[in-house]
């Protein structure tokens, strides 16, 4: 019996289970009055079906890859497993070919090997599988039935479910704690290899980034550097300067003619209109910005007189990085702005002040705490793109601030140091981990910094 197949079987007795605890309610309270009830038919019917299918379930979680390893260790202790090679990857594979063909997805292996194996295979699965079936079913089996025998007028079954949803909110929520605190060790962990062969100082305050690490001492390229300033500009350039100068303008001025200018059917297509621009894939971001912006931005260069206008700029990532943030930024500005009490705008027009003078001296400065944590966010958001770096920016980490000239972002270093087959203990792969572990930080710091603006905000006008 395959895993899906006895998933649907313990959520078929978990459905019978709640129909059966359901009726049994039902008939109860016909029988002594649905005041003497504590709780509604469904909620006996829950009760039932979570016990008949949560523990099955749960055991069936982890027993697949427990089972996935027993049946690899019988397997390797039969005779037919004896000829097999001492080299891993390729006993891995012949494996991987016997077990597909036990389990029916191919009909022979490209090695006769694994043709041997396949009947072992197949009986261990069978051994085990059934091992689990029974189990999982005793297990539906006798929770559906335990719940089952509590079912009465006077039981709490409503207190019983929500205290189960609860658990599983709560399980839900530790889990999604664990694994940021597994990825921040992972960060952390890595980072400090890296910083026990290169010096910190020397990466955070270095200017000369070039992690080649040669195997022999008179190779070409053999000093190697990971000075980090030149990444670390090249992100702040591009998504902190470039893109906010062309997001936070147009992004702040559309959220205005939206709220203050625009008709209601003007707003009602215009505003998703706008929004959709954060529905598109970065990845067509890079194509518009090495395509059609970039190749414009090099004619401009050269139109003008820079010599060392290419076709990979920061100023063409940094436009069309840019025109991303541009909802995102609308869309707080607009929110922030829409939250100002309709009283301080109605105030200020009785005075006599006019629309724009409103806009400018009342209603922008209200909302500026919320429109800043806005742009701290897309500022977060910037930062972190990689995408359109690679295709419109290029790769060289030059310390530079001019904008037709060609740079490099953390993101995007941190990509090509883990590309292709790399040894994780050379310094040149643990410089990645150790930018990442930066960037997290930065994008942590602008993160709460927006949040508690953002919560200012909100405790001014609710």
């Amino acid at each position: 019996m395959t895993s899906l197949a006895l998933f649907v079987i313990v959520l078929g007795l978990a459905a019978l289970g709640w129909l059966m605890a359901r009726a049994r309610a039902i008939a109860f309270r016909r029988a002594a009055g649905a005041e003497r009830a504590h709780s509604l038919p469904n909620y006996h019917g829950w009760y039932v079906a979570l016990w008949a299918a949560v523990p099955a379930l749960l055991f069936l979680a982890v027993w697949t890859p427990v089972s996935g390893n027993l049946v690899t260790e019988q397997v390797m202790t039969s005779p037919a497993a004896a000829t097999l090679p001492p080299f891993e990857m390729q006993r891995a594979a012949i494996l991987r070919e016997a077990r597909e063909i036990a389990e029916g997805d191919r009909p022979g292996g490209f090695n006769p090997q694994s043709s041997e194996l396949a009947p072992v295979y197949r009986s261990a699965l069978g051994h085990y599988r059934t091992i689990g079936a029974v189990v999982a079913l005793l297990l539906a089996f006798a929770g559906g039935a335990f719940a089952f025998s509590r079912v009465s007028p006077h039981f709490r079954a409503r207190t019983k479910v929500e205290r189960l949803v609860m658990a599983g909110l709560l399980a839900a929520s530790t889990i999604a704690i664990l694994t940021t605190a597994g990825i921040i060790a992972s960060l952390l962990f890595e980072s400090i290899r890296f910083f026990s062969l290169v010096n910190p100082i020397e990466f955070l305050f270095g200017t000369h980034w070039s992690p080649q690490i040669a195997i022999r001492a008179d190779q070409a390229g053999s000093s190697g550097g990971f000075g980090a300033i030149p990444l670390f500009w090249g992100t702040i350039f591009i998504g902190a300067i470039i893109a906010m100068l062309v997001a936070i303008p147009l992004g702040l001025m559309s959220a205005i003619y939206l709220t203050q200018y625009a008709r209601p059917a003007v707003r009602r297509w215009m505003k998703p209109m706008l929004e959709m621009l954060a529905g598109v894939p970065t990845v067509v971001y890079g194509y518009f910005a090495a395509l059609t912006v970039a190749p414009l931005i090099r004619d401009f260069g050269k139109a003008i007189g820079v010599a060392s206008a290419t076709s990979e700029s920061a100023l063409a990532a940094g436009l069309v990085m840019g025109i991303m943030i541009i909802p995102f930024v609308s869309s707080m500005a607009d929110d922030s702005i829409t939250a100002v009490p309709q009283a301080m705008r109605d105030g200020s027009l009785a005075m006599g002040a006019t629309t724009s003078e409103t806009i400018r001296k009342v209603i922008v400065p209200a909302a500026l705490p919320g429109i800043v944590g806005g742009v701290l966010l897309a500022v977060s958001r910037a930062i972190g793109e990689t995408m359109i770096v690679v295709m419109a920016a290029g790769l060289a980490a030059n310390l530079t601030a001019n904008p037709f000239a060609s740079v490099t972002t953390v993101t995007t270093q941190i990509v090509q140091l883990l590309t292709g087959d790399q040894e994780f203990d050379s310094a040149k792969t643990l410089a990645a981990f150790a930018l990442g572990l930066v960037l997290f930080i930065v994008t942590l710091l602008l993160n709460i910094v927006a949040l508690r603006v953002v919560k200012k905000y909100r405790e001014a006008y609710e």
